[in-house]
């Protein structure tokens, strides 16, 4: 219909837009400085540009009701694959996206880089099982991280940005804060914070925009979420069905082909 094509004729151009928004926070993100403990600095935006290009250029072709809204990501997700919430298994055999993944500029010893060969899984599931097809999920909703590099310490630990020191947080937040931008683009009314961090920075940076747009959280499928080691899926479809999305996201729903 011609609502899916507005505010643009082209398709296309929706992707276009939200890659060219990614690319010129990336060249911002680059001029902060980060120092220990979080000084070494993983960005899979980078690195793994081609499925990450692949993903929001087959699946952002149009205005979406929710967002699913990540803070920063895992090393075995979206740090190997380019694809928020991309654990590997899901990106290949759900996704179907195998581009080529390169290795970041200060690759750690003990958390390489190694793409679709990364043995390593993370939670995943819920949404294929709830949507049968990506189509099905991408037809209303898109998914994406506040603050997609992931920063390790010497000993390869993963730090969350309100880990890192003095002022870096802020100074990374005020960066990450586009999301408003973002959401408006896509015509998104819906933000799913994974996390309460997400949530609330979701909340911060979408606070002008009220009442138009509504913010809520999901329990993070982190391991380090004693939550989530519970059976993170479970809590996750029960707070879906409470906000009234299931119906979003039925395999049974008809959709028109991306």
């Amino acid at each position: 219909s011609s609502a899916l094509m507005e505010p643009s004729a082209c398709p296309q151009s929706w992707a276009e837009g939200f890659l060219e928004e990614e690319l010129q926070f990336n060249t911002e993100l680059s001029q902060l400085q980060f120092s220990e403990p979080g000084g070494i600095i993983f960005n899979p935006v980078e690195y793994a540009w081609e499925p990450h290009r692949s993903c929001v250029t087959r699946y952002c072709q149009g205005p979406k009701q929710v967002l699913f809204l990540g803070m920063n990501l895992g090393p075995f997700g979206l740090a190997q694959t380019g694809v928020p919430f991309g654990e590997v298994s899901m990106v290949q055999d759900w996704l179907g996206f195998r581009g080529p993944v390169l290795s970041p500029p200060q690759e750690h010893p003990k958390r390489p880089v190694l793409a679709l060969e990364c043995p390593r899984a993370e939670v995943n599931g819920l949404f294929q099982n709830l949507c049968g097809q990506p189509e099905v999920f991408f037809y209303h909703c898109f998914v994406h991280n506040l603050c997609p590099p992931i920063f390790l310490t010497p000993r390869g630990c993963n730090l969350t940005p309100l880990e890192l020191p003095a002022k870096q947080p802020e100074q990374l937040f005020g960066i990450c804060d586009v999301l408003c931008w973002q959401v408006q683009v896509l015509g998104v009314r819906l933000v799913m914070g994974a996390g309460q961090l997400a949530e609330q920075r979701a909340w911060w940076a979408l606070s002008g925009l009220m009442p138009d747009f509504q913010v809520e959280g999901l329990v993070h499928p982190s391991p380090r979420n004693p939550q989530a080691n519970k059976g993170w899926e479970a809590v996750a479809k029960e707070r879906l069905n409470t906000l009234v999305m299931l119906s979003l996201l039925s395999k049974k729903k008809q959709t028109k082909p991306l």
